[in-house]
């Protein structure tokens, strides 16, 4: 069986079992869910090789859904792209991260570049939408990341210690980028943005 069908599969029954769980008042039913449940997460942990002993989609009391994050690709007037170093990793990406509960996606943006970078933003337009899942990316959870292209309405100031360096990089003198925007990614953002163009999946 091809292995992306066979992923595919498992979160879909995953999906199923946690949906009967949340609306199922039928007692047999419920216990068949459970045992749904469980089968699914123990075979996919075995097939993606990682444990799911965190709050994320496998750990969720809601209907299923994909989590949503922010990435802000910001230029300035020499044509460089602003980047930021993460912490953990020590590789750059766009400042970015999760949505936050009740914000809106572009006050979510702009809140993510004020805490990476320490750089107020404004929101120019929506660039795209990038599809993530643990089959095709390192996340493991599915995840949109909705892309935005900003501009700078400021100066600097002190970012949050989740980046221990912010900086404006020429395009053809990138430092190693993280995980979380991979190569192919970033190049897609940036010709979109160039070219005017939305991108989406």
């Amino acid at each position: 069986m091809d292995n992306k069908y066979f992923y595919d599969f498992l979160l879909k029954v995953q999906a199923i079992a946690k949906t009967g769980l949340l609306f199922s008042k039928d007692e047999y039913a419920i216990e068949n869910y459970h045992q749904i449940n469980n089968l699914t997460l123990a075979m996919l942990e075995s097939f993606l090789d990682v444990k799911f002993d965190r709050p994320n989609y496998f750990k969720c009391d809601v209907y299923p859904t994909p989590n949503v994050s922010v990435r802000t690709a910001v230029f300035n007037e020499l044509g460089h792209i602003l980047l930021v170093k993460e912490s953990k990793t020590g590789t750059y990406s766009l400042p970015g991260g999760w949505c936050d509960l009740y914000d809106s996606p572009s006050e979510a943006a702009k809140a993510e570049v004020s805490q990476e970078a320490g750089l107020e933003v404004e929101i120019v337009r929506l660039v795209g939408v990038i599809n993530h899942t643990p089959f095709v990316s390192s996340s493991t959870t599915p995840e949109y990341v909705i892309v935005f292209e900003g501009r700078g309405a400021g100066a600097f100031h002190n970012h949050t210690h989740e980046t221990t360096e912010v900086g404006y990089f020429p395009l053809d003198g990138l430092p190693e980028l993280s995980h979380k925007i991979k190569e192919h990614e970033f190049q897609r953002i940036v010709q979109a943005i160039k070219k005017g163009e939305t991108i989406f999946d």
